[in-house]
């Protein structure tokens, strides 16, 4: 059952309260408990619906294992869909994840319109393309590859010599699937040839030509064996 009402700034509370029965079964032995110990009220965080704020108050109860071979002597109710102690839905986590993944530029802008933390966000966002990422990459047969340099150069200055050199400069190695459907395939930290071929080494021995990728520029060869 469930009873709606609106707050001082026009958001919706929905109070709930559990209408399945296995929440009653103690999470150490199985065993379903008859007795009422007291109750909790938790406020996890749902799915959005409508475009008014929707909060959700859940109403539990508090029950006593009565199992004399289990050494849990009291929990609260807790679902599948809402895990004892967890602040977020399991669908808003799923939701979230597969937002993040699909339609929206980045994770920060996932987690503001989930109303959910950076952290929680991310978290969705890994659980969701984990499993994608542990699949085999599709057969490719040509590489794209281009270099991206992660903010500016930083210099320093040899405070005995007074000649100035360089600090950091951070590149990432983009490699794609140039002549398929255009999609990522890694990043690589730095932008060395030996990077580059390390990486390819371990791909699927399928891939035809796998060891010439093809660069989306003519290679230059730095001195330190740069691409």
């Amino acid at each position: 059952m469930a009873q709606v009402e609106l707050d001082d700034e026009g958001g919706r509370v929905v109070h709930v309260v559990t209408d399945d029965e296995s929440a009653a079964g103690c999470p150490s032995c199985g065993v379903l408990s008859t007795s009422v110990k007291g109750h909790a009220v938790t406020r996890p965080r749902d799915v959005p619906y409508g475009q008014a704020p929707l909060h959700l108050v859940w109403h539990k109860r508090r029950w006593r294992c009565r199992e004399a071979a289990c050494p849990r002597g009291s929990f609260t109710e807790s679902l599948p869909a809402v895990p004892a102690r967890a602040r977020v839905t399991s669908r808003l986590r799923t939701e979230c994840g597969a937002g993040i993944a699909q339609r929206f530029s980045c994770v920060k802008a996932g987690a503001e319109h989930y109303a959910v933390s950076w952290p929680v966000a991310h978290r969705a966002f890994i659980a969701h393309v984990d499993p994608v990422l542990a699949q085999p990459l599709p057969p490719v047969t040509v590489l794209g590859i281009d270099e991206t340099r992660r903010g500016k150069v930083k210099w320093a200055q040899d405070p005995v010599t007074g000649r100035w050199f360089v600090l950091a400069d951070r590149w990432h190695t983009g490699i794609v699937d140039a002549a398929g459907t255009g999609g990522l395939l890694a990043h690589i930290d730095g932008r060395t040839a030996a990077k580059v071929a390390e990486w390819i080494a371990e791909q699927p021995d399928s891939w035809p030509g796998r060891d010439h990728p093809r660069h989306d520029r003519p290679v230059r060869v730095l001195p330190a064996g740069g691409h």
